[in-house]
């Protein structure tokens, strides 16, 4: 299988049940107490960025990206990114990370944020933030808190709080 035989598609109501199972195999029950999961708690994710790979029909892959304000930088969330283990070290997380982060650009947003391994994410466009600029609501580790920034926006300039765009004060 070569990554132009798939097929890259906007998500929508129907991955739901694949996308859950997909991240469960990726990341377990863990998942939900992590810094970033309390920030999607806050509201939904934007489906207009989110985006599956399928293989012969069969949803493989997901990223999902959610509408945050990092301090007064209006940008998106990107994660969970996660691909089956069948299909893993294909290169469709990147191409997934790719669509995504040109979606967002393309939309306006000013800088897509994930806490994630620099030496991944750093080929695609992410650096890293200055380290306890940025806060989160619960424990993460500052320094794999990246962002890719999009016209005039600084990664190092980036504080305040993350947190959902539609979050109630």
């Amino acid at each position: 299988m070569l990554i132009q035989d798939l097929v890259f598609l906007t998500e929508d109501a129907s991955h739901d049940a694949a996308i859950m199972h997909i991240n469960e195999e990726a990341f377990g029950p863990g998942r939900f107490v992590r810094a970033a999961e309390r920030v999607r708690e806050q509201g939904p994710h934007d489906l207009r960025l989110s985006f599956v790979a399928a293989d012969r029909g069969e949803t493989i892959a997901s990223v999902r990206m959610t509408p945050i304000f990092a301090g007064a930088c209006a940008g998106h969330l990107l994660g969970p990114l996660a691909v089956r283990p069948s299909h893993k070290n294909r290169g469709i997380g990147r191409e997934l990370v790719r669509i995504a982060l040109a979606a967002a650009e393309n939309a306006g947003s000013q800088a897509v944020l994930l806490v994630g391994d620099p030496p991944y994410y750093s080929p695609l466009g992410f650096a890293r933030t200055r380290p306890g600029a940025l806060t989160m609501p619960g424990p993460f580790d500052p320094h794999r808190l990246l962002a890719a920034c999009f016209g005039d926006v600084d990664a190092m300039a980036l504080e305040g709080e993350i947190h959902h765009r539609d979050r109630k004060f």
